[in-house]
């Protein structure tokens, strides 16, 4: 199986079009079931954030695998293929694995460097694990992807500055500090902004939300006030700043509404939903400033030494990575070689039973144990140095070589590595 990445991200499309795939837990849930129970696809996991929509999938066949996750992410999403298609990138196998470490590490974040990344990559694992489309090999994957992630943020200043595409758009609209600002929404991304208003000195800060009781346990948390989302046209009216980040898929906050709570005095609004919450319109009020995911595309969030340095880890973390798969492509090879060696010792011990029925126990025990000795001696250099081989980038055409050289049945290869199923009724 090889892995496979199939995806749209503000580096391969602007606003409008990540609206259009923008997935709520809902629609990730079911394209990761989807696109797992595709016949090309063993297993399957779906990163979906603010700026992307990426699906990770183990695939027997590179084009297959393809089309059918280009296909449902069209299905789900109700873009059209030929409009999807044009923004989509593939990567595959090594490539596959380079991509999810640089989102893992932030390299591939619209704020360089954030550490919000990493706790998303987390979730669409534990996700995965829960509905089970992920197994093994995904598993590792993003395990390893988040220990390269972790590794990044330990050896180097990547967010040392703290970055956040909240923090970089809080910044963007003139800063914060005795400020009253209203959020509206109550999810991951209002909890980083009212966390974010509150350190940073904000003078008040009111939550909004659709579900009241949201809306309270983040304003009890954060010492804030709570609203009804019926609230915010008197709420705006009440604060000079305003983040919009809620799952709705229409506008929240009007053009007409925003103007005629500001009036003409200066006005922040920042907003960081997907699809956007704020009509564009508003950035033509006079007074108030509105700053969007695409405004902050490309903001950085450590230092370019840093960025060099976590480049090098990402590209060790990966060769590491591909070392490790390459080693094991090459066990079930020495497994199966292993397995046809003690077959033939057994084989010709059975023979000579039969040819010399009269030695006794002892001395055909140690008849036994000078073959084994020998096959094993035999067999031990050319098994010990393919392992070792294994880890370079040709190492597993040696694997290829030792299957030919021993005739060894593929399907006996193929066994070793096949998932064990069990016989009888169900366990008690």
């Amino acid at each position: 199986m090889s892995y496979l990445v199939v995806g749209i991200s503000h580096r391969s499309g602007d606003i409008s079009v990540l609206e259009r795939v923008a997935l709520d837990a809902d629609a990730a849930t079911k394209l990761a079931i989807a696109v797992q129970h595709s016949p090309a696809v063993s297993e399957s996991a779906v990163l979906a954030t603010c700026n992307r929509t990426e699906v990770y999938a183990n695939v027997d066949r590179f084009h297959a695998g393809m089309d059918e996750v280009t296909a449902i992410l069209s299905d789900i999403t109700g873009v059209p293929l030929l409009d999807l298609a044009e923004h989509l990138y593939v990567h595959f196998e090594e490539g596959a694995v380079a991509h999810l470490f640089q989102v893992s590490v932030g390299l591939d974040s619209m704020v360089v460097g954030e550490s919000q990344i990493l706790g998303q990559v987390k979730d669409s694992l534990r996700v995965g694990q829960d509905l089970e489309t992920i197994g093994s090999g995904l598993n590792a994957l993003f395990q390893h992807a988040l220990r390269t992630g972790k590794r990044a943020r330990t050896e180097t200043g990547i967010d040392s500055a703290g970055r956040s595409v909240v923090t970089a758009g809080l910044d963007a609209v003139g800063g914060f500090e005795g400020r009253r600002a209203l959020i509206v929404g109550a999810g991951s991304m209002a909890s980083l902004a009212a966390q974010t208003l509150i350190n940073g000195g904000a003078a008040s800060v009111t939550i909004a939300n659709r579900n009241h009781d949201r809306a309270v346990a983040l304003a009890e948390r954060i010492g804030g006030t709570a609203i009804p989302l019926a609230g915010v046209p008197d709420a705006l009216a009440e604060a000079d700043l305003v983040v919009s980040c809620t799952g709705a898929r229409g506008t929240v906050l009007t053009e007409e509404m925003i103007r005629t709570a500001t009036d003409g005095r200066p006005f922040g609004v920042l907003d960081v939903a997907l699809p956007r919450d704020v009509e564009p319109g508003a950035a033509r009020i006079p007074g108030v400033t509105l700053v969007t995911l695409a405004d902050l595309a490309g903001t950085a969030g450590g230092s370019e030494h840093d960025i060099d340095e976590v480049r090098r880890i990402v590209s060790e973390e990966t060769g590491a990575f591909e070392a490790t798969r390459r080693a094991a492509s090459v066990a079930p090879t020495v497994v199966a070689l292993r397995a046809m060696a003690s077959e033939l010792v057994d084989s010709e011990l059975a023979r000579l039973d039969r040819r010399l029925p009269g030695l006794d126990e002892h001395q055909r025990h140690e008849v036994a144990r000078t073959i084994r000795r020998v096959v094993d001696k035999v067999l031990h250099t050319p098994t010990v140095r393919v392992k070792e081989l294994a880890a370079d980038p040709g190492g597993p055409t040696y694997a290829d070589a030792l299957r030919e050289l021993f005739a060894l049945d593929p399907a006996t290869v193929d066994a070793v590595t096949a998932p064990k199923t069990t016989t009888g009724g169900e366990s008690a």
